[in-house]
């Protein structure tokens, strides 16, 4: 009988191992990227800088948007292309990270898509970011600051409708609670039309046409966004670094050729310099508004790029919306805007509204975090157990 029982015990642990590692063939074939990062403090620290370079260029790049108008600027397109146009200063770090991704890995490219549909993607997102861009400057010159912010914050909620729609996003209920404060937010502020208003701009008709811009506008990004991840996943099937510099480079060189063509041939072109001349600040501020106006899009282009790159699109967007109730504050301090109660409500339940994703986006990652652990401990399990029957045969 003792003869007989090592060789049953043997066979007892080759069955298990068998059973885990054939059980977990698809967990062998885990994407390098999903895997968890170590949380050092490196990361953490590029992550915090990234968060900083997000909420710090676009509230710049909002508050002196409305500068700009207030003081006499008047260009809608030129606007609009501000938000694009200094990509430029992003090409050394596209082209340095190009050829760190060279030197680090020479795999294949076979399976990368054509230059002509990687073009047709950078078009088509190109187009949403234009028409986006336009809305925009229309709803922030016919807006005070504060309330174009606070409508900005219903991205969030077209973003969780698209991602359901063509991200495989699940709507829970803290995304639906999301979804319906953010709405409400908005809601509030149609009721706050007759506050006070942009010079020159002081009629229902101004707020309409501001407040439907700005809704859509909010409407287009959240769906650029959204067919942003999936090009990722469908089409180029990489998220480097050098893979997103280039998609905002490419894209916005598009969206630029997309606006500036009407510049030219609405003759709103003809009109800059006399604008310039005319501007309460004088040419040298009017200048310079414009220049870190442009240079702020793309410090949050930067620090987007970076959560991106980091964490996900999803988090990049809501970070962006985090920093859209901040500009209402920063709007009655430097601009003097009334704070009545509507507008602290709608701050109120756009910032729970947040809260409430951001936290169902915390659920989801420690939910991944620990199915991927288990995983990867199963497969250390699996990986011992074959060991041990590899020894136990070579000492057979």
């Amino acid at each position: 009988m003792e003869e007989i029982d090592e060789p049953d015990f043997r066979s007892i642990v080759e069955e298990e191992a068998e059973e885990r590692i054939m059980s977990l063939n698809t967990a062998n074939t885990i994407p390098e990227h999903t895997l968890p990062r170590p949380k050092n403090k490196t990361r953490w620290a590029w992550m915090f800088v990234c968060t900083l370079f997000v909420l710090l260029g676009q509230s710049c790049a909002t508050l002196l948007g409305r500068l700009y108008y207030n003081e006499g600027g008047n260009a809608v397109l030129l606007a609009a292309i501000l938000e694009t146009i200094g990509f430029p200063i992003l090409i050394p770090f596209a082209l340095y990270f190009s050829a760190q991704d060279l030197s680090r890995n020479n795999a294949s490219v076979n399976d990368q898509p054509s230059n002509l549909i990687r073009a047709a993607v950078y078009i088509f997102l190109g187009l949403f970011q234009a028409a986006s861009g336009v809305l925009y400057s229309v709803g922030l010159q016919n807006l005070p600051v504060s309330t174009f912010s606070l409508i900005s914050t219903t991205q969030l909620g077209f973003n969780a409708l698209f991602a359901f729609f063509f991200n495989a996003q699940k709507l829970t209920p803290l995304i639906l609670n999301s979804v319906v404060l953010l709405t409400i937010s908005s809601t509030l502020l149609i009721f706050h039309s007759d506050s006070e208003q942009p010079a020159g701009k002081s009629n229902k008709g101004h707020f309409a046409v501001g407040f439907s811009c700005s809704l859509v506008a909010s409407a287009l990004y959240s769906l650029m966004l959204s067919m942003t991840q999936l090009a990722f996943e469908k089409v180029l099937k990489r998220e480097t670094f050098s893979t997103v510099l280039d998609m905002i480079i490419y894209q916005s060189l598009a969206a630029t050729c997309v606006v500036i063509v009407p510049l030219f041939i609405s003759g709103e072109w003809s009109g800059l310099k006399n604008e310039m001349e005319n501007f309460e600040l004088g040419k040298v501020s009017y200048v310079i508004v414009l220049a870190i106006i442009a240079v702020s899009w793309q410090v949050c282009s930067i620090g987007a790029v970076g959560l991106i790159f980091e964490v996900s699109s999803l988090f990049t967007n809501v970070i962006s919306t985090v920093g859209l109730p901040i500009v209402p504050i920063l709007a009655a301090i430097f601009f003097h805007e009334k704070m009545d109660g509507i507008k602290v409500i709608s701050i109120v339940l756009a910032v729970w509204g947040f809260a409430s994703y951001v936290y169902q986006h915390y659920l989801n990652d420690s939910s991944e975090s620990r199915n991927t652990g288990e995983n990867l401990k199963v497969l250390e399990e699996s990986s011992i157990a074959a060991n041990f029957i590899s020894q136990e045969s070579q000492y057979n």
